[in-house]
């Protein structure tokens, strides 16, 4: 579908984070954006914006204030007008956007799986007791817990080229990464192991870019609706919906993930102690427009089924 042009005389300001990930993330949504309104790569200016989550990499996000910082900084520049618009990993974003912005365009959904990253091992069933794993995500921490209560955890914060270089500097002997990312950045050479969401439920949203603008910015409402994938939309409608109604964070062990097939929305959650002594989940199928209530409705059900406490911060 071609729309009227409505780009600016002046380039279009996309503004995204520093990681070679995240540039990545940014280069296929200007690529996107070229090829649905005939433009050059000269329309468009990446600007990059250092968060605190990028600068404070030596302590858990949960002590510093979340998925929050990831975002801030970014956000603050798109309501002064320094960008229009910007991309996110979506497992990065908090539920609630800050009043003036809005985030409803989301680009085809990549591969959701988590990787295991070993150069000792080449599975995680694999991997000797005793082993030390590193990751920041508690998600994966508590799940890690629960399934390998015998391997030692610790925190591993930095993108993805960092945490592989602290795994050649034998800081840890494996790690978790997305798959999305891999392949997103055609790291084709990473030592990995897919983890099938039967055996390990991945963050919601994860492997979704979002684009994030201004409420009252119809030029790029009006460029984004070209290049929003609906499938995409409709899956974490409900996810979201569903971490949104547990109060999600970094805080909080939650996973969650929403396929389609037909008319019909598949939602799997889970919920987990942080010491992965426990785990509760659920998995029901409605039709895709109730998705987001199945979201709110499973989250209510596991919170009254865990019982006050269940995310308190307890570790072995």
């Amino acid at each position: 579908m071609k729309h009227t042009d409505p780009t600016p005389a002046q380039p279009f300001r996309i503004g995204t984070r520093g990681s070679p990930l995240a540039l990545a993330q940014a280069y296929e949504t200007r690529e996107r954006l070229c090829r649905a309104f005939d433009l050059t790569e000269e329309a468009f200016v990446i600007e990059v914006i250092t968060t605190a989550g990028d600068r404070i990499i030596d302590r858990p996000l949960k002590e510093i204030g979340g998925k929050g910082l990831f975002t801030r900084e970014i956000e603050a520049a798109m309501l002064s007008g320094d960008i229009d618009i910007a991309v996110h990993s979506m497992k990065d974003m908090p539920t609630l956007q800050p009043e003036g912005l809005m985030l409803d365009t989301y680009l085809p959904r990549e591969d959701v799986r988590d990787a295991f990253i070993s150069l000792n091992a080449p599975s995680l069933a694999e991997l000797p007791e005793g082993r030390v794993v590193g990751t920041s995500s508690l998600r994966r921490q508590a799940q890690l817990r629960l399934r390998r209560p015998d391997l030692q955890v610790v925190e591993f914060r930095g993108n993805l080229q960092t945490r592989l270089k602290k795994l050649g500097d034998q800081v840890a002997d494996a790690t978790f990464l997305a798959m999305a990312g891999l392949k997103r950045l055609k790291m084709d050479d990473v030592p990995r192991a897919a983890i099938e969401p039967e055996d390990m439920l991945p963050a919601v949203a994860q492997g979704a870019i979002g684009i994030e603008r201004r409420v009252d910015d119809m030029r790029a409402a009006e460029m984004l609706e070209a290049i929003h994938h609906t499938p995409t939309g409709q899956r974490l409608d409900a996810e979201r919906a569903f971490l949104a109604a547990l109060d999600g964070s970094c805080e909080t062990p939650i996973a969650g993930l929403a396929e389609l097939d037909g008319g019909s929305l598949r939602l799997r959650g889970e919920v987990l102690r942080p010491d992965g002594s426990e785990a509760i989940g659920d998995d029901v199928t409605v039709l895709i427009e109730d998705g987001a209530k199945a979201g709110r409705a499973m989250a209510a059900k596991l919170l009254d089924t865990a019982g006050a406490g269940f995310f308190d911060w307890r570790t072995a």
